[in-house]
């Protein structure tokens, strides 16, 4: 990954256990920024956009994880949480955005709302981590991702209970999501420096 003291394109220098790491050092006007938080909300949509449904749960496999994961530690704190932000916005103004394209504020208030809601905490976390230094290796970075993954899943599942009993919870809403999650997650932390030369690209 990253040797103290050095400069990844576009990044404030720093050196190691300081924070500000992340794309949230990148120094840029308001309208760059507006252009990040808009194109991490539109990555996030795209990632909706592969879902699987399962018959026994109302609660589909998505890419929604691996793009707000992936977006919060490209981003940092602020602006990946302002993605998040403008993706639920998005699609509680009609936008199709949410998983199946569906969208509308029943969507939020259904049984998949609070992972969606979820996304906020895990956003942040996982920005405020790689800030600190959690995208400097891959382990750190699995970690960081790790973490966030677990803030959305402490929304959804309360939130999913509601409809389907805390008995049932665990069984519809969690279990069958690991394997995918790992999946995710590991290529989230694959993809990071990619979308680091893309960031760096795109300030310079």
């Amino acid at each position: 990954m990253v040797l103290a003291d050095t400069i990844r394109p576009g990044y404030a220098r720093t050196t190691t256990g300081s924070p500000g790491t992340s794309a949230a050092s990148l120094p840029g006007s308001l309208l760059f920024d507006a252009g990040l938080v808009v194109a991490g909300s539109a990555v996030i949509a795209l990632s909706a956009q592969v879902a699987i449904p399962l018959p026994f749960s109302p609660v589909p496999v998505t890419g929604q994880t691996f793009g707000v994961l992936l977006v919060a530690s490209m981003l940092g704190r602020v602006r990946g949480l302002a993605a998040v932000l403008a993706y639920l916005a998005e699609g509680a103004a009609g936008l199709p955005v949410f998983a199946g394209m569906t969208a509308g504020p029943a969507v939020l208030l259904g049984p998949t709302g609070g992972y969606l809601m979820g996304f906020l905490p895990g956003a942040y976390l996982c920005g405020w981590l790689a800030e600190r230094g959690f995208d400097r290796t891959p382990v750190r970075t699995i970690a960081s991702m790790i973490l966030g993954n677990i803030a959305i899943f402490a929304l959804g599942l309360p939130w999913l209970a509601r409809f389907v009993g805390s008995s049932n919870a665990w069984a519809l809403g969690f279990w069958p999501f690991l394997a995918g999650d790992v999946v995710k997650i590991g290529l989230a932390a694959a993809l990071l420096p990619m979308g680091w030369k893309v960031l760096g690209a795109k300030e310079r």
